[in-house]
């Protein structure tokens, strides 16, 4: 069930008439019940290993809480990594590994057949392991106590908003909020509804749009040059942060209908000054995972230059790879790594300024930032390594072709500018919140009015769904 379908909206609807009717552990057990069947409604067959990582997780929290044997926490940790890895591992990056050792030794010519699984990738097994370890690893690390309750534990494992695509959330800051009583007032209320209507406007009217340049840019690109391909470049761009903002949009929407407070997982990233400012913005919860459970694990900033470069090359290559069983996502990591190392380089040599930057320093730095995303996305977005090879050589061709292409971006793009605005101004996207009632009714009809009038009839899926 996508955001954007109508079986969701049937099914969010019939849960919240009877999730707001509930109160304390029956709320919870409606829930937990509605995780399992928006997961089910996917595919049944992988509720095992939600179940799987739920169970075990639960089981490790507890036995590192109570246990004073550092030799035990730590066998009870790799117990929970195991399997949390060993599942992401076997259905996403068997097969990948499988065939990459073929390849090599039929290179240094050895026979051998290739072994692969016939197995489909479970939705959000990224996204829940990811979640999952959160908890094992702050309990270990002396952050987080462990739930005796398994309803709570499972709930936040299997909490439907949050399943396919993210945001990752922390143990430590979500189960409080299971806990709770979760009183729904009319704020609450009044805020999802803004997100769910800001999310899909993001999804159906600026992301689906842009597919229509992208797909066909990216799907031939050797039948393109010139500003065709930068068109299609940044139509991609567009299309991915729509996409993906617009269905964390969605996510906190349905979560604070709910009661919840959601993390935050993106601030207007194309507006970033440097590459270390877009990943501040950009997938905030995939970021800040990276930096907390894998590069202050490796040792961060703490041994050296030479080593905090390599932790964070290192960090970013499996970021990369996270996202999928492909060198296409490898090297876009790959590309992060160097732009993050660079402006380290960079900021080191220079210095700190003496003032803060002007105006036309600012919106310099913006443009070369937007461009070094932009470019990084030809990289996740190509079938092969090979199709960005050809883009690049034919984006060097002067041809001025499909200039129509440039008059659909802007049209559809410049919301975004408009949102920058207010949360430039405000400081807070539910800004609109504090505005006079007839104001808001005025904003909402505008957005329906554009999803009715400027929604593609294509239902396309949701990017992150697929990691």
């Amino acid at each position: 069930m996508l955001f954007n379908s109508v079986n969701f909206a049937c099914f969010f609807l019939l849960f919240y008439l009877v999730y707001v009717s509930l109160r304390g552990a029956a709320r919870n057990v409606w829930l937990l019940a509605a995780g399992y069947v928006f997961y089910a409604s996917w595919d049944w067959r992988f509720l095992a290993l939600l179940l799987t990582t739920t169970v075990v997780d639960y089981g490790v929290g507890l036995g590192i809480g109570f246990t004073d044997s550092r030799g035990r926490k730590r066998l009870l940790l790799c117990l929970s990594l195991l399997v949390n890895l060993g599942i992401l591992f076997t259905f996403k990056y068997f097969n990948f590994f499988a065939d990459n050792l073929t390849a090599l030794l039929q290179v240094l010519g050895l026979n051998a057949d290739p072994i692969t699984l016939r197995i489909l990738l479970p939705v959000g097994v990224s996204f829940y392991t990811f979640r999952s370890i959160t908890y094992t690893v702050d309990i270990y690390r002396g952050q987080a106590a462990p739930t005796r309750n398994l309803l709570h534990y499972a709930v936040f494992v299997s909490f439907f908003p949050e399943l396919i695509a993210g945001p990752i959330e922390r143990a430590r800051t979500f189960l409080p909020q299971i806990a709770s009583e979760r009183n729904i007032t009319y704020p609450m209320v009044r805020e999802g509804a803004w997100l769910l209507l800001l999310g899909l406007f993001k999804k159906v009217v600026i992301a689906d749009n842009m597919a229509v340049i992208a797909d066909t840019v990216f799907n031939a690109p050797s039948e393109h040059h010139g500003l065709a391909v930068l068109l299609g470049v940044y139509a991609y761009t567009l299309q991915i942060y729509g996409d993906f903002s617009g269905y964390s949009d969605m996510a906190r929407g349905v979560a604070r209908l709910m009661g919840f407070d959601p993390i935050l997982n993106f601030r207007m990233p194309y507006f970033s000054m440097n590459p270390q400012e877009f990943w501040h913005r950009w997938h905030i919860s995939l970021s800040t995972w990276l930096r907390d459970y894998l590069y202050i694990s490796m040792g961060g900033n703490r041994k050296g230059r030479f080593r905090t470069y390599a932790h964070l090359f290192m960090t970013m290559l499996l970021g990369g790879l996270w996202h999928g069983a492909a060198w296409n996502f490898i090297f876009w990591g790959a590309y992060h790594g160097a732009a993050l190392i660079v402006h380290r380089l960079w900021r080191e040599l220079r210095g700190a300024p003496e003032t803060a930057p002007g105006l036309w320093t600012r919106l310099t730095c913006i443009f070369l930032t937007f461009h070094m995303a932009a470019f990084g996305w030809i990289l996740f977005r190509v079938k092969t390594i090979g199709d960005a090879g050809v883009m690049l050589r034919n984006l060097a061709v002067p041809a001025l072709s499909r200039p129509d292409w440039l008059l659909h971006i802007l049209l559809f793009s410049w919301p975004l500018f408009l949102l920058h605005l207010m949360k430039e101004r405000s400081g807070d996207m539910l800004v609109v919140k504090k505005w006079p009632g007839p104001v808001r009714f005025i904003v909402y009809m505008l957005l329906f009015a554009f999803i009715v009038l400027c929604g593609r009839v294509e239902n396309y899926e949701f990017i992150y769904a697929q990691f």
